[in-house]
């Protein structure tokens, strides 16, 4: 079964961090997620944030939280390569969680973005955590473009950068109407940061927003202690869509996959002729915010 012409289908994969003998384990599991999403005709599966942490738990003895990145950028050549190759064997576009690494002497979490043909793209967390900051001296990118895919534009945001409205409005101005975001949180408190400027975003921008959470944890790993989350797939709060703003939810805390289908249509309806128009009733005049950034 697969989704029409105006209707994207996509999948959240709720991933449960673990202990991980071999980069191997680790890339099997994604290629179990990636063909059940291609086997269900998805246009997308979306991994959680900081994924690929657990490629450190096979180590003999628990990697300082100083030398994780570095550790971890030794696998960024594979990750790539693996992501690329999964896409087009399973022909769906993958958005790949996110990865930390070394890009041009400093630490970034990035997310890849592999499309059915195999391109890549690399997309930045433009604002890292007080954490992230801290323990992992990560910086943010200075470039929030949508990606360009077979079925339009799509947003990424990376957990933090959600909650940051500026952010979506942007995405939105340039021609997303469906973002993905990849997150990573602790506690229920975090969980539910996430999730309520989500559906923020998807009112005020009239637009979809698909959340994946990573669950579980790894006892070796370092500044990964434990992990919450209830992944899903957000709609606005209106009379063409779920009449709780959400299209699917994963269990709490269970790693397991959600699909949804997306339909395009209702959003241009309901931008036309909802309830509310947050689009069309905007007055940019008296808060412009100008985008200066680059690359």
């Amino acid at each position: 079964m697969t989704a029409s012409q105006h209707t994207v289908r996509v999948a959240s994969v709720q991933f449960a961090a673990r202990q991980t003998d071999s980069p191997d384990a680790f890339f099997d599991r994604i290629a179990t997620y990636v063909r059940s999403a291609g086997d269900y005709g998805a246009d997308f599966v979306c991994f959680p944030e900081h994924f690929t942490l657990q490629l450190l738990s096979g180590a003999s003895s628990m990697v300082p939280a100083g030398e994780a990145i570095d550790r971890l950028s030794e696998y960024t050549p594979l990750l790539k390569e693996r992501l690329a190759a999964l896409a087009r064997e399973h022909d769906v576009n993958i958005i790949g969680g996110s990865h930390a690494t070394i890009f041009e002497g400093e630490a970034h979490n990035i997310t890849f973005v592999a499309l059915r043909d195999g391109t890549l793209h690399a997309r930045h967390k433009l604002h890292p955590t007080p954490d992230e900051k801290a323990v992992w001296n990560i910086r943010g990118g200075a470039s929030a473009e949508p990606v360009e895919t077979d079925r339009g534009p799509v947003g990424v945001m990376i957990c933090y950068d959600s909650e940051f409205p500026e952010m979506g409005r942007h995405l939105t101005d340039a021609g997303a109407s469906l973002f993905f975001v990849p997150y990573c949180t602790d506690t229920r408190h975090g969980h539910l940061r996430v999730r309520y400027c989500c559906h923020a975003r998807t009112v005020e921008n009239q637009c979809y927003v698909v959340t994946s959470g990573l669950v579980g944890t790894v006892p070796n790993v370092a500044n990964m202690d434990i992990n919450f989350a209830q992944s899903a797939v957000l709609t606005p709060s209106d009379h063409p869509f779920a009449r709780d703003g959400i299209a699917a939810e994963a269990t709490e805390n269970a790693e397991m996959m959600i699909v949804a289908d997306l339909d395009l249509d209702r959003l241009e309806t309901a931008r036309a002729r909802g309830s509310v128009r947050n689009l069309h009733d905007r007055r940019p005049e008296l808060y412009r915010v100008d985008w200066r950034g680059e690359g």
